[in-house]
Protein backbone atom coordinates (compact mmCIF):
# COMPACT_ATOMS: atom_id res chain seq x y z
CA UNK A 1 0.00 0.00 0.00
CA UNK A 2 1.36 3.39 -0.94
CA UNK A 3 0.81 6.32 1.67
CA UNK A 4 2.92 9.85 1.54
CA UNK A 5 5.84 10.35 3.95
CA UNK A 6 4.87 12.27 7.39
CA UNK A 7 7.05 15.01 8.50
CA UNK A 8 8.59 12.58 11.00
CA UNK A 9 9.75 10.28 8.44
CA UNK A 10 11.11 12.49 6.14
CA UNK A 11 13.10 14.16 8.93
CA UNK A 12 14.69 10.51 9.16
CA UNK A 13 14.94 9.63 5.97
CA UNK A 14 16.84 13.51 5.11
CA UNK A 15 18.91 13.70 7.47
CA UNK A 16 22.85 13.09 6.98
CA UNK A 17 23.54 16.81 6.19
CA UNK A 18 21.24 17.61 3.71
CA UNK A 19 20.52 21.31 3.19
CA UNK A 20 16.87 21.82 4.11
CA UNK A 21 16.82 24.25 1.43
CA UNK A 22 17.25 21.20 -1.11
CA UNK A 23 15.82 18.62 1.07
CA UNK A 24 12.46 19.99 0.48
CA UNK A 25 13.10 19.60 -3.16
CA UNK A 26 11.45 16.14 -2.99
CA UNK A 27 9.55 16.20 0.09
CA UNK A 28 5.65 15.60 -0.83
CA UNK A 29 3.78 18.95 -0.86
CA UNK A 30 0.16 19.87 -2.12
CA UNK A 31 2.02 20.25 -5.30
CA UNK A 32 4.26 17.19 -5.46
CA UNK A 33 7.38 18.68 -4.95
CA UNK A 34 8.42 22.39 -3.20
CA UNK A 35 10.40 24.75 -5.10
CA UNK A 36 14.57 25.34 -4.76
CA UNK A 37 16.28 28.32 -3.99
CA UNK A 38 16.56 30.60 -6.57
CA UNK A 39 13.37 29.14 -8.31
CA UNK A 40 11.73 29.74 -12.07
CA UNK A 41 9.23 28.03 -13.26
CA UNK A 42 9.36 26.55 -16.86
CA UNK A 43 6.73 27.62 -19.67
CA UNK A 44 3.25 28.28 -17.88
CA UNK A 45 2.69 30.43 -14.76
CA UNK A 46 1.52 27.17 -12.79
CA UNK A 47 4.01 24.97 -13.81
CA UNK A 48 5.75 22.78 -11.38
CA UNK A 49 8.10 21.78 -12.88
CA UNK A 50 11.38 23.59 -11.35
CA UNK A 51 14.84 24.40 -13.08
CA UNK A 52 17.91 22.91 -10.76
CA UNK A 53 20.69 23.42 -12.55
CA UNK A 54 23.35 23.70 -9.85
CA UNK A 55 21.48 22.41 -6.54
CA UNK A 56 21.97 18.73 -7.71
CA UNK A 57 24.32 16.82 -8.73
CA UNK A 58 24.58 14.92 -12.34
CA UNK A 59 23.41 11.48 -13.02
CA UNK A 60 25.57 8.86 -11.74
CA UNK A 61 24.55 5.10 -10.46
CA UNK A 62 25.00 1.70 -10.83
CA UNK A 63 22.22 -0.36 -10.56
CA UNK A 64 20.97 -3.67 -11.91
CA UNK A 65 18.53 -4.15 -14.83
CA UNK A 66 16.51 -7.01 -16.64
CA UNK A 67 19.26 -10.19 -16.95
CA UNK A 68 20.93 -9.36 -14.10
CA UNK A 69 22.79 -6.51 -16.03
CA UNK A 70 24.91 -4.36 -14.47
CA UNK A 71 24.18 -0.76 -15.74
CA UNK A 72 25.10 2.86 -14.92
CA UNK A 73 24.61 6.75 -15.85
CA UNK A 74 26.91 5.80 -19.24
CA UNK A 75 25.07 3.63 -20.88
CA UNK A 76 22.60 5.96 -20.99
CA UNK A 77 25.09 9.33 -22.07
CA UNK A 78 23.55 10.83 -25.28
CA UNK A 79 19.86 10.34 -23.60
CA UNK A 80 17.35 12.62 -21.77
CA UNK A 81 16.47 10.59 -18.34
CA UNK A 82 13.32 10.86 -16.79
CA UNK A 83 14.07 9.36 -13.43
CA UNK A 84 11.41 8.18 -10.83
CA UNK A 85 11.57 6.55 -8.00
CA UNK A 86 9.07 3.87 -6.69
CA UNK A 87 8.02 0.48 -6.61
CA UNK A 88 6.37 -2.62 -9.26
CA UNK A 89 3.49 -3.46 -6.31
CA UNK A 90 2.48 0.23 -5.71
CA UNK A 91 -1.12 0.66 -6.43
CA UNK A 92 -1.45 4.17 -7.80
CA UNK A 93 1.39 7.16 -7.47
CA UNK A 94 3.62 5.10 -9.86
CA UNK A 95 1.56 3.27 -11.98
CA UNK A 96 -0.37 6.60 -13.08
CA UNK A 97 3.04 8.69 -13.40
CA UNK A 98 4.47 5.64 -15.81
CA UNK A 99 1.57 6.41 -17.98
CA UNK A 100 2.12 10.21 -17.54
CA UNK A 101 5.58 9.47 -18.58
CA UNK A 102 4.76 7.43 -21.42
CA UNK A 103 2.47 9.90 -22.81
CA UNK A 104 5.34 12.30 -22.62
CA UNK A 105 7.44 10.15 -24.86
CA UNK A 106 4.55 9.41 -27.41
CA UNK A 107 4.16 13.10 -27.72
CA UNK A 108 7.93 13.48 -28.22
CA UNK A 109 6.90 11.32 -31.60
CA UNK A 110 10.53 11.02 -34.20
CA UNK A 111 12.78 12.37 -30.90
CA UNK A 112 10.90 9.67 -28.64
CA UNK A 113 14.32 7.66 -28.80
CA UNK A 114 15.75 10.63 -27.58
CA UNK A 115 14.35 10.12 -24.14
CA UNK A 116 14.83 7.17 -21.70
CA UNK A 117 12.19 6.57 -18.59
CA UNK A 118 14.41 5.12 -15.42
CA UNK A 119 12.21 3.66 -12.94
CA UNK A 120 14.76 2.92 -9.90
CA UNK A 121 12.65 0.55 -7.36
CA UNK A 122 12.80 1.27 -3.45
CA UNK A 123 11.72 -1.63 -2.63
CA UNK A 124 15.15 -4.21 -3.58
CA UNK A 125 13.28 -7.30 -1.57
CA UNK A 126 10.21 -7.67 -3.76
CA UNK A 127 11.49 -6.14 -6.90
CA UNK A 128 13.54 -8.69 -9.10
CA UNK A 129 15.28 -7.23 -12.26
CA UNK A 130 12.49 -9.19 -14.34
CA UNK A 131 9.29 -7.85 -12.57
CA UNK A 132 10.88 -4.50 -12.69
CA UNK A 133 11.22 -4.74 -16.34
CA UNK A 134 8.00 -6.54 -16.93
CA UNK A 135 6.03 -3.60 -15.49
CA UNK A 136 7.80 -0.44 -17.05
CA UNK A 137 7.03 -2.49 -20.33
CA UNK A 138 3.54 -2.65 -19.63
CA UNK A 139 3.98 1.38 -19.85
CA UNK A 140 6.54 2.28 -22.64
CA UNK A 141 9.78 0.69 -24.61
CA UNK A 142 11.64 3.33 -23.68
CA UNK A 143 11.68 2.20 -20.04
CA UNK A 144 14.47 0.85 -18.07
CA UNK A 145 13.30 -0.63 -14.56
CA UNK A 146 16.16 -0.66 -12.16
CA UNK A 147 16.85 -1.96 -8.71
CA UNK A 148 20.39 -3.01 -6.80
CA UNK A 149 21.09 -3.55 -2.88
CA UNK A 150 19.66 -1.81 -0.51
CA UNK A 151 22.67 0.22 0.04
CA UNK A 152 23.08 1.00 -3.62
CA UNK A 153 19.12 2.42 -3.62
CA UNK A 154 19.84 4.40 -0.01
CA UNK A 155 22.80 6.03 -1.58
CA UNK A 156 21.18 7.25 -5.15
CA UNK A 157 18.10 8.16 -2.89
CA UNK A 158 20.26 10.51 -0.74
CA UNK A 159 22.18 11.51 -3.55
CA UNK A 160 18.93 13.11 -5.23
CA UNK A 161 17.18 14.25 -1.64
CA UNK A 162 14.64 11.37 -2.27
CA UNK A 163 12.56 9.97 1.15
CA UNK A 164 11.29 6.59 1.76
CA UNK A 165 10.19 4.12 3.96
CA UNK A 166 9.98 0.32 4.15
CA UNK A 167 7.84 -0.50 7.32
CA UNK A 168 8.23 -3.77 9.56
CA UNK A 169 6.68 -6.74 7.21
CA UNK A 170 3.67 -8.47 8.60
CA UNK A 171 4.81 -11.65 10.87
CA UNK A 172 2.82 -14.24 9.56
CA UNK A 173 4.03 -13.06 5.69
CA UNK A 174 7.32 -10.96 5.02
CA UNK A 175 6.15 -10.05 1.74
CA UNK A 176 3.54 -8.10 2.85
CA UNK A 177 4.78 -4.46 4.12
CA UNK A 178 3.71 -0.72 3.37
CA UNK A 179 6.04 1.55 1.38
CA UNK A 180 6.42 5.05 1.59
CA UNK A 181 8.15 7.23 -0.77
CA UNK A 182 8.46 10.95 -1.96
CA UNK A 183 7.79 12.32 -4.86
CA UNK A 184 9.40 13.68 -8.23
CA UNK A 185 10.34 13.29 -11.39
CA UNK A 186 13.66 14.40 -12.42
CA UNK A 187 14.71 15.26 -15.82
CA UNK A 188 18.68 15.27 -17.14
CA UNK A 189 20.04 15.96 -20.44
CA UNK A 190 22.18 14.37 -22.43
CA UNK A 191 25.01 15.04 -20.81
CA UNK A 192 23.70 13.81 -17.09
CA UNK A 193 23.79 16.78 -15.92
CA UNK A 194 20.14 17.73 -13.69
CA UNK A 195 18.07 20.20 -15.30
CA UNK A 196 14.79 19.71 -14.04
CA UNK A 197 12.29 18.59 -11.02
CA UNK A 198 8.91 18.17 -11.91
CA UNK A 199 5.68 17.14 -9.88
CA UNK A 200 4.31 14.07 -11.18
CA UNK A 201 0.78 15.84 -11.07
CA UNK A 202 2.23 17.68 -14.20
CA UNK A 203 0.63 17.66 -17.10
CA UNK A 204 1.81 15.88 -20.23
CA UNK A 205 2.07 18.80 -21.94
CA UNK A 206 4.12 20.80 -20.07
CA UNK A 207 6.41 17.74 -18.72
CA UNK A 208 6.98 17.58 -22.92
CA UNK A 209 7.65 20.91 -23.28
CA UNK A 210 10.12 21.12 -20.82
CA UNK A 211 11.87 18.11 -22.44
CA UNK A 212 11.58 19.97 -25.66
CA UNK A 213 13.58 22.84 -23.69
CA UNK A 214 16.53 20.54 -22.87
CA UNK A 215 16.84 19.21 -26.12
CA UNK A 216 16.67 22.94 -27.99
CA UNK A 217 19.48 23.92 -25.57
Amino acid sequence: MFKLLSGAALAVALSAGIPPALAHASAPSAGGVAAVPGDTHAPGADSTIHPIRGFLPDLSFELVGAGGKTLTEKDFEGKIVLMFFGYASCPDICPTTMAQLSQVVQQLGNDADKVRILFVSVDPHRDTPEILQAYVDAFDSHAIGLTGTERQISRLARRYRVAYQIEKPRRDDDSVYEVAHSRGIYIFDERGKARMLASDGESVEKLTAAVRQIMAS
